[in-house]
């Protein structure tokens, strides 16, 4: 197939899976894999969730996309879910992670131009990870991935990340914004220095520029809190979402504070698909299940359970270096004697599913209703792993 008819984008492990359930996928031949991918931080219930398929099932025998040149009331309720759960003000619909962070860099520039035609200056960080789209790929810190596409987009400028001698030296009255990630993802589950966080924040009112958080990967319950900041001291002025929005249907949103929410007009800003009652419907019961009661406290729980158990490998096993991460975003680093692809490749031999991240790290990214049992199993599956080594 990938040879013949599939642009070669992808390294691909050598399985075609037909079928999931839970923290379980089936390949073609009926093969039983463990899956702590999650589609990569998605399927935030598991796969097959009964209530998922419930909802996609009632809503697509009403109605499935109108555009928006109509409301409908799946995005009503969802942008007043949203809106509720956290301190910002309005929300745009569209499809991805990368669609929400171009519209959040677009936002920012519109806002500094209110104040000065070169106020058009955005921050990133080094290490970072938005998107594939020209402009995010613009404002993500790794060289592997923007120097195929020079020249990007102008007006950008890479800190180092928790750098804040860095930063003052980098920002000056012409930034509009500042984008970030609260804990790099696929730069190696690092989280960000809070002192550095607050210095960006404040650097940003002062200056009337945005900050603009990535909660992508990191949010959305996965650090047990529904949003990413509020496990710091700072409110972003604008929060981007995506992946587990949707528990594994397409769906991403920009959702922007005070600041700025007035900054679009219309015409300003579109997508086809974005807000449709479909993917709407599926993220309206994601919310209700992570916002039920306890829900995102037992992450917080499962997490302190899993790190405690990861940390008693690191101390019985000189491979493991150190467990990083907050909630069920966990990343661990093992020596440069073993590459963490390696360590990959190793596991998925043994039919567990894991993905590597920046600094030879295996990123932990369970469905955030796993069981403890199940984490005992990834525990087992872990070990089991570094013994081949």
């Amino acid at each position: 197939m990938e040879t013949n008819n599939i642009l070669n984008t992808y390294n691909r492990f050598d399985v075609i899976f037909k079928k999931g359930k839970g923290v379980y996928l089936y390949d073609i031949n009926d093969n039983k894999y463990f899956d702590f991918v999650s589609g990569i931080a998605v399927n935030c219930l598991g796969h097959s969730n009964p209530k998922i398929i419930n909802t996609i099932k009632n809503q697509s025998e009403n109605l499935m996309h109108i555009s928006n040149l109509y409301w409908n009331d799946q995005q009503i309720k969802l942008a007043d879910k949203l809106i509720k759960i956290g301190d910002l003000d309005k929300v745009f619909f569209c499809n991805s992670g990368t669609e929400a962070n171009e519209l959040a860099l677009k936002i920012a520039r519109k806002f500094g131009k209110e104040f000065c035609p070169d106020k058009n200056k955005i921050i990133y960080m080094k290490n970072s990870f938005h998107g594939r789209t020209l402009g995010a790929l613009s404002v993500t810190g790794q060289e592997k991935y923007q120097a195929p596409y020079r020249p990007i987009l102008g007006g950008t400028v890479q800190c180092e990340f928790n750098n804040i001698k860095d930063f003052y030296s980098k920002f000056d009255k012409n930034v509009c914004g500042v984008i970030i990630e609260l804990i790099q993802g696929e730069g190696g589950i690092i989280p960000i220095d809070p002192e550095f966080l607050q210095t960006v924040k404040n650097l940003c009112d002062i200056n009337n520029a945005l900050l603009i958080t990535d909660d992508v990967q990191c949010g959305i319950g996965r650090l047990g809190t529904f949003f990413a900041y509020e496990k710091f001291s700072v409110i972003p002025d604008i929060i981007t979402v995506a992946k587990g929005l949707g528990g594994g249907f397409p769906i991403g949103g920009v959702i922007v504070g005070k600041k700025a929410c007035e900054t679009l007009k219309p015409g300003d800003h579109g997508s086809t698909f974005g807000g449709n009652p479909l993917a709407c419907s599926v993220a309206n019961t994601v919310v209700d299940c992570l916002t039920s009661e306890n829900f995102l406290d037992e992450v917080s729980n499962k997490s302190a359970y899993f790190k405690e158990k990861i940390n008693d490998l690191i101390k019985k096993y000189d491979a493991f270096e150190s467990i990083s991460g907050m909630g069920l975003l966990l990343g661990l680093k093992i020596n440069d004697k073993i590459s963490s692809g390696d360590f990959v490749k190793k596991a998925f031999e043994k039919h567990f599913l894991l993905v590597g991240a920046g600094n030879n790290t295996v990123r932990l990214l369970p469905p955030l209703n796993v069981t403890y049992e199940e984490l005992d199993k990834a525990v087992m599956l872990l070990e089991e792993t570094i013994k081949e080594f």
